[in-house]
């Protein structure tokens, strides 16, 4: 059997359409697994959360969404560390994570406080998980733009942790949902309005794991390991808020220095 290669006969690289079509031109009827394995662990997390959410358990449902982040991160890497990008992952993990970032963030923290507050509680969840849908749309807009160094707009895996990790917190801290319906209220609903904002948020893409980085970087590593094994939930809580108000202040600075948006490498689209 032999595979087909990702050159043409003079040595340049061939289109990735290219790539996912076979020799009559039509695309190949298989799909890759390992990405996609990756894509199905995340989606089970967040399938799993809210299983864990309806039967009163908020600590294990928000740690299912944290475990669905960290799937969600390495799918695409390992997709490219392999060669193995295609349509059907691209739109599978669109859909994975409307689950687990838009629905079932949602709904653990609807169980957890919002439902005490009649229409209020419902609306804000409504808020947070059309924020979600609208803003992973638009990133599908901009897939063909890659390697931005911002992002437009909170992303939908960091709002879910915002929003997850304060029932984390509280849930682990033994205070009730019902107590902090208000404060939760406003979590969801912010978290919901930054994700379609146009505030300019860090994405990391200009960071690779190939490249060399300073000895100290790396013996940093085990810092930050033992740092979050002491309080996981207060630490990445913690971590996620500061990210989550970051953008506001990237954008706050540029205002004041009159530069706006303008120079950053941000993904953007003009129907938003």
């Amino acid at each position: 059997m032999r595979f087909k290669r990702n050159k043409n006969r003079f040595g340049a690289p061939r289109p990735f359409s290219a790539r996912m079509t076979g020799p009559s031109g039509k695309p190949h009827k298989g799909v890759y697994l390992l990405p996609n394995l990756f894509t199905t662990a995340a989606l089970f997390c967040g399938f799993y959360g809210i299983v864990m959410a309806m039967g009163q358990q908020f600590t294990t449902a928000a740690v299912a969404i944290f475990a669905a982040l960290v799937l969600d991160s390495l799918d695409g890497r390992v997709a490219r560390m392999t060669n193995t990008q295609s349509a059907f992952g691209a739109e599978y993990d669109s859909l994975a994570d409307m689950v687990s970032f838009g629905a079932a963030p949602a709904l653990i923290i609807y169980e957890w406080s919002l439902s005490g507050m009649g229409k209020l509680g419902w609306v804000a969840a409504f808020v947070y998980l059309a924020g979600a849908a609208l803003r992973l749309a638009r990133f599908n807009t901009n897939a063909a733009v890659v390697d931005k160094a911002w992002f437009q707009g909170l992303p939908s895996p960091a709002a879910a942790a915002l929003v997850t990790g304060f029932v984390w917190v509280m849930d682990d801290a033994k205070m009730a949902g019902a107590e902090l319906d208000w404060l939760a209220w406003g979590i969801t609903f912010y978290a919901g309005i930054t994700m379609v904002s146009n505030v300019p948020f860090f994405s990391g893409k200009d960071f690779h794991f190939r490249r060399s980085v300073p000895f100290l970087v790396l013996a940093l590593i085990p810092l930050v390991f033992a740092l979050v094994s002491q309080d996981p939930p207060k630490v990445l809580f913690g971590v996620f808020v500061l990210y989550g108000i970051s953008g506001y202040v990237v954008y706050v600075v540029r205002k004041v220095k009159g530069q706006g948006l303008k120079g950053l490498d941000i993904e953007r689209d003009e129907h938003f």
